[in-house]
């Protein structure tokens, strides 16, 4: 009588770690406190809570006596997500006493930042001064950011399977592959699925990418253990057999030519002459140098943002409160949150600070046609905004110029963003649009279309949905679950990331953390779709920049003339 099957662990759930940085801290010419040497500087870095307006002490330097030029020796390993607005505080303190208090020391002075400025930074270093001080000058603080990881590789692997076990009453099997690693207790962590392959008993799987801190933590000699089970659909997966082996074992010797047995525990206990239930051979093995976000950002990548607002007739006349468009004295409407939210993250990686804003959907002056890609700051030659506040001063700017009007068509700036990718292929630039709508598009086979032609560029699009009208299409567009496709076409990548606002709004009307959980959620795959457009094209990151040697006068950046990059008088 056969015995209970074995079942996989339950479900698959691979963590991969954030991106964890080191932070270092220098001071220079610092406020002299005390009478008869100089003062005994230490740091606290401070972090603000996604849900709150209130920092928190995160961790103190070391106090290092007698000097105004500190170098902290003491770091600060803070995990890094793109897709957070990471707001840091720093204050510097002339040590008096023994006391953990803060308030016994002398304050020197302060500084706020976030952590993309940090690392958006050439050279992912920056130098501010220190503020609120008991003196006009109170010196600056130096600040760095250098990633954290042991082990960058990624390791690429294909098996196939011949002569497996038949499970199926009606038919073959349809077999799969399930790996784990050992932990260092003897327990085991699943780290990789593959693919079902239905009704064979031969199948060869699609090759896979996995870090190799995931797939063995970094340690090529850790056993790996591989079930093969046959699928089912009630997940009482039978277990058809199990090899063991090693990143070093597959990695050595010709594709091909290693072949691993298949044995079911319990057949072989019961039957002497068992010999396997199949074989499982590896077809294709290659380890590779896996390069992060940071990587192509620290190398010079930079990321060229774009803004496009839909200004149809079915967002209410501005001046109504009832309108989405309504600029409301005691707080912002959705779509200014949205551009807030959005925009205060990309432009800490955009070194000009100079974005793109465009309309659609409105009659534009002098001769009131619908256009469906205007310039926010009415310049067609130029339309740049300085900062998110450009963008902002541009966009109430507009509402007192245009007519509201229709239909609803994303393609038309969709295509021009693409123009512009498509200009810069390699690797120096990737683009982000977000586009901030209010409704069904009225071109959705032309948007589509648009879409996938973008897909082969260093592009991704962010869809906002303000309101509360139907978004049914904006999903599909959305590729998580099905990959978007115009007439028989499919998308290279997935470069489109859809949420509703109305998900977003806070019960207790917290602006702030309506905000906070946008952002995250908008740009959190934004990093994996510039990675994956950099591995497909084959661009690796430039070189760092040289050291970093001192803050230099800065000139005033070029900016056009008009709303949204000067003050409006």
């Amino acid at each position: 009588m056969a015995g209970v099957p074995h079942q996989p662990q339950n479900p698959l759930q691979t963590v991969i770690p954030a991106t964890k940085v080191e932070v270092s801290l220098s001071c220079r010419n610092l406020l002299d406190m005390d009478v008869f040497s100089k003062s005994d500087p230490m740091a606290v870095m401070f972090v603000q809570a996604t849900a709150s307006t209130e920092y928190r002490e995160y961790g103190r330097t070391e106090t290092i006596w007698n000097t105004l030029n500190p170098d902290f020796v003491k770091k600060f390993t803070i995990d890094y997500f793109f897709e957070e607005s990471q707001k840091l505080m720093f204050k510097v303190y002339d040590i008096d006493s023994q006391s953990a208090d803060l308030s016994k020391h002398d304050f020197l002075g302060q500084v706020t930042c976030t952590l993309g400025e940090i690392v958006g930074a050439p050279g992912s270093k920056i130098e501010k001064p220190l503020t609120s001080g008991p003196a006009k000058k109170c010196g600056s603080i130096i600040l760095s950011a250098e990633e954290l990881s042991s082990c960058k590789d990624a390791v690429t692997l294909q098996f196939r399977a011949t002569k497996l076990d038949k499970k199926d009453f009606f038919g073959k099997s349809d077999p799969f592959l399930l790996f784990y690693r050992c932990n260092e207790d003897g327990s085991w962590t699943t780290c990789h699925k593959t693919e079902v392959i239905k009704n064979t008993l031969n199948p060869q799987w699609k090759h896979f990418t996995i870090p190799v801190r995931t797939f063995c933590n970094a340690d090529y000699d850790r056993t790996i253990k591989v079930e093969c089970y046959d699928w089912n659909r009630d997940g009482g997966h039978d277990l058809i057999g199990v090899f063991t082996t090693n990143l070093r074992q597959l990695t050595s010797g010709p594709a091909g030519s290693q072949t691993f047995d298949v044995i079911h525990p319990k057949k072989k206990a019961k039957k002497k002459k068992y010999k396997h239930s199949g074989m499982v051979t590896l077809q294709y093995a290659k380890v590779e140098q896996q390069y992060s976000f940071l990587d192509y950002v620290r190398g010079g990548t930079q990321m060229n943002f774009t803004v496009a607002i839909d200004f149809t007739a079915s967002n209410g006349q501005p001046t109504q409160p009832t309108s989405l468009h309504y600029i409301n004295p005691y707080g912002m409407n959705q779509y200014a949150t949205a551009l807030s939210a959005v925009g205060e993250i990309i432009q800490d990686y955009d070194s000009d600070k100079l974005f793109p804003a465009f309309g659609f959907g409105a009659r534009t002056p002098p001769g009131y046609v619908v256009s469906h890609c205007f310039p926010l700051n009415g310049q067609p030659g130029n339309p740049y905004c300085f900062g998110v506040a450009g963008i902002m001063e541009a966009y109430q700017w507009t509402l007192r110029q245009v007519q509201l009007f229709g239909p609803t068509n994303f393609s038309p700036v969709i295509n021009h963003v693409a123009r512009l990718a498509s200009q810069s292929r390699e690797g120096g630039e990737y683009f982000v649009l977000l586009i901030v709508t209010d409704g069904v598009i009225t071109d959705f086979e032309q948007t589509k279309e648009a879409i996938v032609n973008a897909a082969t560029l260093p592009l991704s699009i962010i869809i906002v949905g303000v309101g509360n009208d139907d978004f049914e299409a904006m999903e599909i567009l959305d590729g998580d679950e099905v990959r978007l496709s115009y007439r028989g076409r499919q998308a290279e990548r997935d470069i489109v990331q859809f949420v509703p606002f109305r998900d977003y709004v806070d019960r207790q009307g917290n602006q702030v953390l309506s905000q906070a959980r946008l952002a995250k959620d908008v740009l959190a795959e934004v990093p994996d779709q510039l990675l994956s457009y950099m591995k497909k094209h084959g661009i690796k990151p430039g070189a760092p920049p040289p050291a970093y040697m001192g803050p230099s006068v800065p000139s005033a950046p070029t900016a056009p003339t008009g709303p949204g990059t000067t003050n409006i008088v």
